[in-house]
Order: structure tokens, then C-alpha cells, then sequence
């Protein structure tokens, strides 16, 4: 029998019925009358996670934006982008009486004059590599689990791109100060605009408002840096995230886990709680590099002069390959009906790049050609059993490695008291060598750890057991133990499954001794 239950006519009776509730839970019920937050409020709080602990690396980038946006607030009320030049008076002395522009001034300011300054400035740019460098692994656990393949196609392209606009940032970033090493940096980015064939010089002539320096690329560096590119990000992060919830996470193979269901930590108690105390710690430990690990000390390498450079000055680590490809290069060009075009900047630092994102772009389609995959995917791969994907993965992996390493030639040839030309052709030669060898072993282990014929169990690396008498002996692969609730082949998912969207009776079942929660997708 259903029952019908009036509405209060009266303020009176309104309060009577709210009764213990309080102020509160009145506010957020007037809040649901206008707004509908109730229903999507608790399918939020209903959200699972998985409980693996390589879930969480995304969330360190998240956070180190999050303390990114915040330094960088505090950074825009002192910061100058002005390329006009003055003369500096200030409490570090040896740059007492040198022309510099206001933009290296407000930065030196910052640094000594400003409270708590140096701290964020130090805060903000190791939050830019951490963030940088999250994504990047983030991207890496996506790639070797096979977390790309459908239905989220879509979000690995909002990685990939959210990768290109932080390290894009991350430079006009490292910019700004105009000091002596960024100079440089910007230097070298005007040059590489030069080298694009047919609009090179419009575009860079576009960009610096005239002839190499400009009059205006530091104002309109500092507009992209703190506005643009972090408005999209933001709209990116945001797209990527609500992905997330409508797809609901993968997860690894293991028990009660199907490709229909998600098992883990609901949002709220268990998840909010840890990942709360998570973003606390990723905001502790950027709080600690920023106060005790020195980086871009900017008073030593004074300001931007055209005709100086500095020596043993690497770039950040997200520019770091590029620089190294640089170096690497040999100085070709080619001339012809009028034009002429450095191959010895317009290879690494143009095609190089551009082919690196975009092979990473189109993998999701690259790997459903060749391996005619069309089905849904809600459970992760083990890298060892994707071996021509995850041997992919490490040649790319050894290939930046290698370029990056290279960044550092003149210290190296330096230190070892080599020729700098052979350590040059020694990376031209291992920029070849070093992925194919990469790609080899690692593909040969992966086959190496794959099911045997005829056997139930996977061939695993030889497993060495201590005797009780101080013995060190070989287990032979009968006695040791196998992968419980371990699939060896991916179970087969049809190429469309209708499943609920939102979460109803008897959809979610509950462990009450560890709080691991089930929901159907």
C-alpha cells in the first residue's frame, strides 16, 4: 500500500519536520530544491576506486597543479613582464649597480625582498617538474596496462595533450625570470620558429613583436602562461575526470574482479580519507623541496645578455630531451629554389617531437589495426603479457632516456676528460642502438614469462629458496606457487553490452571486515 506524506503548509510545521536535522542539512535541502545536487551527490559518493597503489599517480600530477595554481597566484602579485631596462639597488650585492629588465628585477625581488618568497618561487617550480613528470608516468601505467583501449580512447588524448600544454607552460614558465639561462632558452626557441620552412620567419617575427629579442615576448609569454594554458588545462582536467566517473575505472585481473563490476573503495569514507591525507603529503614534500633543495638560482646566473652563455646548464628534465636532440644533431641543411632549411634544428626539435606525440596519439588505433580488438575493456593487462606493446613502450622509453642523457654532452666531455666530439657521436650512435636493444630484452622476457605450452602455469625467472641448513637452492617450477585467481587469456567481451548507469538495488554488495565494495558497471 503506498504512503502519501503531506507537505508542511506553515514555517512552523517546516521546522517542526526538520526537527534534529539542524541548520545544515535545512541549507542543503533548500540547496536540492532549486538545484537537484542530491541525486548526483550520492552517485558520487558511490564512486569506487580500486585500491592499487598505481591509481594514485595521477592524483600526485592533480595535486601538484592544485599547489601550482596556488604558488603561482601568490607569484603574479610581484612579478613584472616588462623587457624595459633598470638598474639594480637591492640586498644582493653582487648584482648592486648592472642593468637588467624589470622582468629579472621583480624575479630577484621575489627571491630576497618578498616574505616567504624564494619559498614559492622554489615550491612552484618543482611542483611544474612534478606535475610534468606525474603526467608522464601516469601516461606510462596507462600505455602498459592497456587502460587506452576502449571505450577510453577519448581520455588518453586528453593525456597526451594535457602532456604537450604542461611541458608548453613549463617552458614560458622557466622563461619569465629573463635571466641569463632562460635567455637563452628563448633564444634557442626563436631559432627553432626560424627553422619551419615557408612561415618560419612570420611566425617568430608574429610572436616577438619584431626582430630577435622583440618588444614584446615576455608580456605576452606571461598572458599564455598565467591565463591561457591554464584555462585549458583546467577544461582538460575537468573533461578528464568526468570521463572518468561516467566510464568508471579499470582494474587488474584478480579475485571477484570482472569486466562488469568494479571492486574497491567507495568515495566517502574510505576514499576522501586517503586521498585527502595523499594530496597533504604531495603538498608536504613539494613544501619540503622547495624549502631545502635549491633549484634556478637565478642571483648566479645573472641577467640576459645576447652575447654571453653559460656552461653546465641543463634545461628542466620535460625540456631536457629536446635539448639533447639538439645537441645530437648533425649540422645538415638543404638549400633550394630560394629557401633554406636547417635540418640540424628543424629535425630534433620540430619532427622529432611531433612525431613522438603523434605516434603516441594514434596508438589506440595503431593497436586495434594489428590486433583486430574491438571489444570493450574494463580489466588492466599485465605488461608480460603484451610483449610486442609493452617492448614498444621501452624502446620509446630508452629513446628519450638516451636524447635526454644527451643534454648533458659538455659535462660529461668535461668531467671524464673525453673529446667533446666523441661523446657527441657516441649518443648519435646510441639514439639507434639503445631503444633496439630496449625493445629486444625486454620483449624477450615478457615471451619468457609467458604460459608455457602445455602447462598450466606461466614460465617464471628461475626462483632461488635458502635451505634451513644456509643453502641457496633452485625451486623447481612444479613447487612454486601459481597466480590464484589469475586468468591466462583475457576473457572474450562481446562488442556491445548494455549495463546500468546508475547504481540500484542489489547492484552493490559490501564486505563489512575490509570495507571492499563491488558495483556492476
Amino acid at each position: 500500500m503506498a504512503v502519501t506524506e503531506s507537505r508542511p503548509r506553515t514555517r512552523r510545521e517546516a521546522r517542526e519536520k526538520l526537527g534534529a536535522y539542524g541548520r545544515v542539512q535545512q541549507a542543503v535541502n533548500e540547496l536540492d530544491d532549486r538545484v537537484g545536487i542530491a541525486k548526483a551527490g550520492r552517485a558520487l559518493l558511490d564512486k569506487i576506486f580500486p585500491d592499487h597503489w598505481s591509481f594514485m599517480l595521477g592524483e600526485i600530477a592533480l595535486y601538484s597543479f592544485v599547489v601550482l595554481v596556488v604558488t603561482g597566484i601568490f607569484l603574479t602579485f610581484y612579478y613584472v613582464p616588462s623587457s624595459t631596462q633598470v638598474v639594480y639597488h637591492g640586498p644582493y650585492k653582487p648584482l648592486d649597480g648592472q642593468r637588467m629588465s624589470e622582468a629579472y628585477f621583480s624575479t630577484i625581488n621575489i627571491s630576497f625582498s618578498v616574505r616567504a618568497g624564494l619559498l614559492m618561487r622554489q615550491v612552484h617550480h618543482w611542483a611544474a617538474d612534478v606535475f610534468v613528470g606525474s603526467i608522464v608516468v601516469h601516461m606510462a601505467r596507462i600505455f602498459f596496462t592497456g587502460a587506452f583501449r576502449k571505450p577510453r580512447e577519448l581520455n588518453w588524448t586528453i593525456g597526451i595533450v594535457l602532456l604537450i600544454l604542461a611541458i608548453l607552460n613549463g617552458f614560458i614558465g622557466y622563461s619569465l625570470p629573463d635571466d641569463l639561462i632562460s635567455g637563452t632558452g628563448i633564444r634557442i626557441a626563436y631559432s627553432i620558429l626560424l627553422s619551419i620552412p615557408f612561415v618560419g620567419s612570420y611566425l617568430a617575427f608574429f610572436l616577438f613583436g619584431g626582430p630577435y629579442p622583440g618588444t614584446a615576448i615576455l608580456e605576452r609569454f606571461y598572458i599564455v602562461h598565467v591565463l591561457l594554458l591554464p584555462l585549458i588545462i583546467i577544461g582538460l582536467i575537468g573533461a578528464h575526470l568526468g570521463l572518468l566517473v561516467r566510464q568508471k575505472h579499470t582494474q587488474f585481473r584478480g579475485q571477484g574482479r570482472t569486466e562488469h563490476n568494479v571492486v574497491g573503495s567507495p568515495m566517502f569514507p574510505q576514499f576522501a580519507a586517503k586521498t585527502t591525507g595523499f594530496m597533504l603529503m604531495v603538498t608536504g614534500v613539494l613544501g619540503v623541496l622547495g624549502g631545502y633543495a635549491q633549484i634556478n638560482p637565478i642571483w648566479q646566473f645573472g641577467p640576459y645578455e645576447p652575447t654571453k652563455i653559460s656552461y653546465a646548464v641543463q634545461p628542466d628534465l620535460y625540456m631536457g630531451w629536446l635539448d639533447g636532440a639538439l645537441r645530437v644533431m648533425p649540422s645538415w641543411e638543404f638549400t633550394g629554389w630560394g629557401h633554406t632549411i636547417p635540418w640540424e634544428v628543424f629535425l630534433p626539435a620540430v619532427i622529432f617531437p611531433g612525431l613522438i606525440f603523434n605516434i603516441c596519439l594514434a596508438w589506440p588505433m595503431i593497436e586495434r589495426r594489428f590486433t583486430k580488438d574491438y571489444a570493450l575493456h574494463n580489466l588492466l593487462d599485465r605488461p608480460r603479457d603484451r610483449p610486442k606493446r609493452t617492448a614498444a613502450g621501452a624502446a620509446m622509453i630508452a629513446l628519450i632516456f638516451t636524447v635526454f642523457a644527451a643534454s648533458s654532452t659538455d659535462v660529461l666531455a668535461n668531467y671524464f676528460h673525453l673529446s667533446l666530439n666523441a661523446v657527441l657521436w657516441f649518443f648519435r650512435i646510441a639514439v639507434v642502438v639503445v631503444p633496439i636493444i630496449a625493445s629486444v630484452v625486454t620483449w624477450k622476457i615478457c615471451v619468457e614469462m609467458q604460459e608455457v605450452p602445455g602447462a598450466v602455469k606461466r614460465k617464471r625467472a628461475m626462483v632461488v629458496s635458502r635451505t634451513a641448513e644456509g643453502e641457496y637452492v633452485a625451486v623447481p617450477a612444479e613447487a612454486r606457487p601459481g597466480d590464484e585467481h589469475e586468468e591466462l587469456e583475457p576473457e572474450p567481451v562481446p562488442l556491445r553490452i548494455e549495463l546500468p548507469q546508475t547504481v540500484g538495488a542489489g547492484a552493490t554488495t559490501a564486505t563489512a571486515e575490509s570495507g571492499v565494495r563491488r558495483v556492476r558497471r
